[in-house]
């Protein structure tokens, strides 16, 4: 039931990153065909396909997680580099986050017509939204490559900018010794928290 919200919340995730560096004058996402909602033109076999059948049977079903194929990004095209690479690493949480308003907003449609007393797409849109929400905070983790190591870099000075990249060699062992040690879900919590907050006015209609 969490797999179409996975494939839409990864996919929406990249175009944004695309959409918005064209926007500022990086035009290579575009001519390469990835500003396309097509998910064959993001499917990463590691990332959309192994990954998250694996964590779902390590987590046996508590956890689900995966990425789409990177969309390639030339900051040497952007006027102002730093502040241009902030926005596009903004862009694909913003996107997630989006997408679960959205989603929320089909489900009140879904729940007045009476369409959620159908259990697969109360499951299919519950999924859809939950999902999206945890590409949104994990993405924000500090940590390369990562949405919110990119942030960081664009604020830190470049001396120390380029020692914290450095950590990029680790990133998935990393990830899997907090994931394996049960440290990634403690370490999610508050971004998670902030997330769910700015969904409030939107209200529950899975309740």
């Amino acid at each position: 039931m969490i797999l179409p919200g996975l494939l839409l919340g990864v996919v929406i995730h990249e175009v944004a990153h695309g959409w918005v560096a064209n926007q500022l004058g990086d035009p290579t996402a575009r001519m390469l065909g990835r500003l396309s909602l097509n998910p064959l033109r993001h499917i990463d076999l590691w990332g959309t396909v192994m990954l998250p059948l694996f964590l779902i049977v390590m987590s046996r079903g508590t956890m689900v997680f995966g990425y789409a194929k990177p969309v390639p990004v030339n900051i040497g095209n952007f006027k102002k580099p730093k502040r241009d690479s902030l926005l596009v690493s903004l862009a694909g949480p913003a996107a997630n986050v989006l997408a679960a308003m959205l989603i929320i907003l089909l489900a009140w449609v879904a729940r007045y017509l009476g369409w959620l007393d159908n259990t697969g797409l109360r499951n299919v849109l519950y999924g859809a939204m939950y999902i999206n929400i945890i590409l949104a905070t994990f993405n924000l983790l500090p940590l390369p490559p990562l949405d919110g190591s990119e942030i960081l870099v664009a604020l830190l000075p470049g001396p120390w900018a380029y020692q914290y990249q450095r950590l990029a060699r680790y990133s998935f062992l990393i990830l899997m010794g907090l994931f394996m040690t049960g440290l990634l879900g403690v370490i999610m919590i508050p971004i998670s928290i902030m997330i769910r907050i700015l969904l409030i006015p939107f209200g529950n209609p899975f309740v």
